[in-house]
């Protein structure tokens, strides 16, 4: 089985990894002894993707170990604010902070009638000689006028789904993760590791 390092500590990330990429043996940063605070400074989803693969690949270089890396950035692209937040969506109104990235959202689009948005998870897959492909997943909607559903993830009850008909937090995560963003990247990224191997 391919061993495969997944950039993140992010516990819901690596298990939605962990469950699409089933037949690949999944490691956290942590799991390989990984502690350095990545700096994401790139102003588009590509550079913090790849900001993050080459600083994974580098430590396993130094540590002589040889695996595959994937690393992803992801986020959400209103129409509206000329792509915003887009790369800074995690911290758009509080680092890390979803309701306060959500009531900026909400205040930046009253009276706007364009509401159209999407979800981009941009994926860098990185090979053992620093070779890589990008592969970008994405999945479109509207922005509400207000919150519908669970409100514990991100800008979920915000965004209506065009294929759910529903927003991402009025939906289960089975549900969501078939039409997500992230599943799109992954669903590209499988095709890619069929051809690797």
């Amino acid at each position: 089985m391919k061993t495969i390092i997944l950039a993140s500590n992010n516990q819901h990330k690596i298990k939605e990894f962990k469950e699409i990429l089933k037949n690949f043996n999944i490691l956290s940063l942590e799991d390989i002894g990984f502690l350095d605070e990545i700096e994401e400074t790139g102003t588009t989803f590509l550079e913090n993707s790849l900001l993050k693969a080459q600083a994974v690949h580098k430590f396993l270089k130094e540590h002589k170990l040889s695996y595959y890396v994937i690393a992803d950035d992801s986020g959400l692209c209103v129409d509206a604010l000329g792509g915003a937040p887009g790369v800074y969506s995690a911290r758009y109104g509080g680092d890390h902070n979803s309701q306060a990235n959500r009531d900026k959202l909400l205040n930046e689009m009253q009276g706007k009638t364009n509401r159209n948005a999407y979800f981009v998870c941009g994926l860098v897959f990185m090979r053992p000689d620093g070779s890589y492909a990008y592969l970008e997943g994405k999945t479109f909607g509207k922005i509400t006028d207000r919150e519908i559903g669970d409100t514990s993830f991100g800008f979920d009850p915000l965004f209506l789904s065009d294929d759910l008909g529903k927003t991402f937090g009025e939906v289960s995560k089975e549900d969501k993760n078939k039409v997500s963003h992230r599943k799109r990247a992954i669903d590209k990224l499988l095709e890619l590791l069929e051809k690797e191997k």
